[in-house]
């Protein structure tokens, strides 16, 4: 396990972004691989995957949740059986629901939000090799979407399957399923906007991007298909607060090889935007894969995409220095309003060590303070906390949590010997006042009480919790309670 924790936090969104934290986590088996990542309203980070045992073709669910640095909160690995997936992750108010399979059945799993324990297991052998593959909250219960019948068992994408929806109460009972193969082969994502269902998905044979609208008494408003003369592989999708839709994936329609395709939408279906983009190392088009897997819209009509990016042939390998074809990276795309791209950026094993090995981006969620956390396939389950990917946060020395806390930056800063920490309470509560080192290791609680709302303020003399010296270096003051919690950069000089 490996980490790179660095002193960037986000002031003004002027830039590219910037590595913040990295780390990762490996389950029982000899590899892993995760599939989707969610930033929670904790501050910390939960993401879902498998873990794979190839001597006997075995694999289980494995979910890793962690603080916001990055550090094990809790993980678990759960099985029945030989053949287990882990497809994706919502948060609910009091838990987390896993989306995927059980023995090659579609299973819905509610994990407690502080240990990880089994709250339910709701498995239903839908028909043949079946699967849920995501899910969303709605008033009176969840929707999921996924496939059942599935012709691929082993794959974990598309398994030529045939597309269903189904409805449950918040228990993970069933209420009412319904086919979707006359639009999809397998339902990937779905989302509930203003009343209404966004599913997307693959076309039969994975021809083309498939996205359909519906209302919650399952009539299909609309439907749609996108892409070119060749194969269009749909693999994410996020659903601004305008209603407008972005789809990404890749694709091989008028390309060299496999190139990210990343469409926007608007709520009627009819395109606003699309956008083929790839090898941004610059190699031979010829034999790179620009393999995308998840996007999220972004605060100025914009979105990120992420994918990874190299080559698998065996008969090619070019490098240009450390950076080599046959060495994937993570590949991040910020498209704005209109589709002109803002920035492109990789993300390698070494911007964060001397090893050259691996990377992928498999999936990407934004966070409060302007950055993101994307899912780095590294064998493991890799966690790369990033910066500066969206304009939210104007000023860092004013932290605003929605309607209970604001920090206020140390001044002075940097200090020495001592600082003052000012932080407004909106309403009264308990709150935790605490100082971390570089490491995201705790080394002084300054306050762990119930506090009046109003101006407070204490001094931190640089000490920790033993009352002795820390030395000079980069701290972290970070204020929280039940559910949220807002994070400063403080700079001791001796």
């Amino acid at each position: 396990m490996s980490k790179l924790l660095l002193i960037i936090f986000p002031i003004v969104i002027l830039g590219q972004p910037n590595i913040v934290w990295f780390e990762s986590y490996g389950g029982s088996g000899e590899e892993s691989m995760g599939h989707y990542i969610l930033s929670c309203e904790d501050g910390g980070i939960l993401q879902v995957g498998e873990t794979y045992d190839y001597s006997n073709n075995s694999s289980k669910i494995f979910v890793v949740k962690t603080n916001a640095f990055g550090q094990l909160h809790w993980s678990r690995e759960i099985n029945i059986e030989e053949h287990n997936l882990g497809n994706s992750v919502i948060e609910l108010a009091d838990g987390y629901l896993i989306c995927g399979s059980l023995d090659q059945n579609s299973s819905l799993i509610k994990l407690d939000k502080d240990t990880g324990s089994t709250l339910f297991i709701q498995t239903n052998d839908n028909g043949g090799v079946d699967a849920y593959e995501h899910a969303t909250k709605i008033p009176d219960g969840i929707v999921a979407v996924g496939y059942v019948h599935s012709e691929d068992p082993w794959n974990t994408f598309f398994t030529e399957g045939e597309g269903y929806i189904y409805f449950f109460d918040d228990s993970g009972n069933m209420q009412h399923s319904q086919s979707i193969n006359e639009f999809m082969d397998q339902g990937y994502r779905v989302q509930y906007v203003n009343d209404e269902l966004f599913i997307s998905g693959l076309s039969e044979d994975a021809s083309d991007y498939a996205l359909i609208k519906m209302d919650l008494e399952r009539n299909v408003i609309w439907d749609q298909t996108y892409g070119g003369t060749s194969e269009d592989h749909c693999f994410g999708m996020d659903v601004n607060g305008e209603g407008e839709i972005f789809l990404a994936g890749h694709t091989l329609s008028g390309t060299s090889n496999w190139d990210t395709y990343t469409i926007k939408i608007d709520s009627d279906g009819y395109v606003l935007w699309e956008k083929i983009v790839g090898n941004p190392r610059g190699f031979d088009p010829d034999y790179i894969h620009d393999e995308a897997w998840g996007v999220r819209a972004t605060d100025d009509g914009g979105c990120v995409t992420i994918a990874g990016t190299g080559d698998e042939y065996g008969e090619y390998s070019e490098c240009d220095g450390e950076q080599c074809s046959d060495v994937w990276n993570a590949y991040l795309i910020k498209f704005d309003d209109l589709g002109e791209i803002e920035w492109e950026e990789t993300f390698s094993s070494l911007d964060v060590t001397e090893e050259n090995y691996d990377w992928a981006g498999e999936d990407i969620d934004l966070t409060e303070d302007g950055g993101a956390i994307i899912a780095i396939d590294n064998g493991q389950l890799g966690f790369l906390r990033i910066d500066n990917v969206q304009s939210i946060l104007e000023n860092n020395s004013d932290i605003i949590g929605p309607h209970h806390f604001r920090l206020i930056s140390n001044y002075p800063n940097p200090f020495n010997p001592k600082t003052q920490i000012r932080y407004e309470l909106l309403e009264e509560g308990f709150i935790r006042l605490k100082v971390y080192d570089i490491s995201g290791k705790p080394v002084r609680t300054l306050v762990n009480e119930y506090r009046q709302k109003g101006d407070h303020s204490i001094v931190w003399n640089g000490d920790d919790d033993n009352g002795l010296a820390l030395p000079s270096g980069i701290y972290f003051s970070m204020i929280n309670n039940e559910s949220l919690s807002s994070t400063s950069k403080m700079l001791l000089l001796k």
